[in-house]
């Protein structure tokens, strides 16, 4: 895997550029992450459903840190379900890729004392450079009309919409409405929601199952979507 990761660019969409705090529920966002990394080692052919479980399909590191400590956790693990790896995955895997965008030099951490002794983490931008690669590929992907979107940028687009991120997007109300519908078709388009199968294709059903236990898990934490 090259460039930047799905979970380094869910994150930068999720935290406010200038505060440095996040802009969601933090039990959404930490699920996020860890169906980030997940979909990225399937989308690498790093790992696939089969038999009820992700299994390791090729244990090669992929040069991605945290990536390659998921999959060498998965490859040395007993075999788990989709649902119960976004549950294991999702503790301090946010803080490692914090960490990991401020040694790029893509955030800064800015620790704050308040109330005396309470630590708290901002993790402002320093280069935008990188989000706004990210944003100008959702932006043509939610413009582009029956365009379909590369890959990386259809699996993005789902964790977006699944994680009910519209307003990072910059858009309210009716366009976040209108938002919602193409990120769905896109998602659907691409095979990653809706129904899944395994006739034609091992990535496409080992990301849909991956965002079908996310989205299980944001209804739990957060409620059925209104």
């Amino acid at each position: 895997m090259t460039g930047v990761a799905l979970a380094e660019e869910l994150l930068l969409l999720a935290y406010d550029d200038t505060t440095g705090k996040a802009t969601m529920p933090r039990i959404s966002l930490d699920l996020g992450m860890a169906a980030a990394v997940l979909v990225e080692l399937a989308l690498a052919g790093r790992i696939a459903y089969a038999d009820g479980s992700l299994t390791v399909l090729d244990p090669t590191p992929t040069g991605e840190p945290f990536s390659d400590d998921v999959l060498s956790r998965i490859a040395a693990d007993t075999p788990h379900t989709p649902a119960s790896w976004v549950q294991r995955l999702r503790h301090g895997l946010r803080d490692r890729i914090l960490a990991d965008l401020c040694r790029q030099g893509v955030v800064r951490d800015v620790d704050e004392t308040e109330l005396g002794f309470i630590h708290v983490h901002r993790y402002p931008v320093v280069d935008s450079s990188v989000e706004a690669e990210t944003r100008q590929r959702l932006a043509e992907a939610l413009t582009g009309g029956a365009a379909a979107p590369d890959e990386r940028t259809a699996a993005l687009a789902t964790l977006v919409v699944v994680l009910r991120m519209e307003s990072a997007l910059g858009v309210s109300g009716e366009a976040a409405a209108d938002a919602r519908r193409r990120l769905t078709e896109i998602a659907t388009g691409a095979g990653f929601s809706g129904e899944v199968s395994t006739d034609d294709s091992v990535v496409r059903p080992s990301v849909g199952l991956v965002v079908a236990a996310l989205a299980t898990a944001v209804d739990q934490a957060l409620g059925p979507r209104r």
